[in-house]
């Protein structure tokens, strides 16, 4: 059975994870209105994740014994200037979840709640790749300015993004 902080604290993780998929979710249709269809694809396929992740986490407390709690869900932005501004805006959002996560990890360390530590391992490793994903987007974005042939490449390439169910659902 998950301890009350522990248990506190992966509750508010998943409000996070879904104020995330929220984010990425108007960032797609921002860029779905603006004639971008792969930079929407991209953020729509980060919607899925950041969903699977609440899930994730929403099945771990269930199994834990614990209870879920949903609360409300803030505002997301909902326009950005350039898909390089939302990009930066996403390595910053990652960045903060990684410390989210790296909190939870000492919590769970602190309770000496090695199970949710385990499962945390998961997160951890997502969010290298996460912040990966994005720096590699910011630089391909920089590197390209305003080349109209460029965007339309990288738009192109970003279309081929397919989800992939993560691991721990698999379970």
């Amino acid at each position: 059975m998950l301890n009350n902080k522990v248990q506190d604290a992966i509750n508010a993780q998943i409000n996070a994870e879904f104020w995330s998929a929220y984010l990425y979710l108007s960032m797609a249709l921002h860029f779905e209105a603006e004639g971008m269809p792969g930079v929407a694809n991209w953020f729509k396929i980060q919607f899925q994740e950041e969903q699977a992740h609440a899930t994730i986490f929403m099945n771990y407390v269930n199994q834990r014994g614990g209870r879920v709690v949903l609360k409300p869900i803030d505002a997301v932005p909902s326009t950005w200037a350039s898909p390089l501004e939302a990009f930066k805006a996403t390595l910053e959002h990652e960045k903060k979840v990684t410390s989210l996560i790296n909190e939870l990890y000492s919590l769970a360390e602190a309770e000496k709640d090695y199970a949710t530590r385990d499962r945390l391992n998961w997160f951890v490793s997502e969010q290298v790749e996460e912040e990966d994903n994005c720096r590699t987007l910011i630089d391909k974005f920089s590197l390209i300015g305003d080349n109209g042939m460029g965007l339309y490449m990288l738009d192109q390439e970003l279309g081929s993004r397919t989800y992939n169910a993560p691991a721990p659902l698999a379970e």
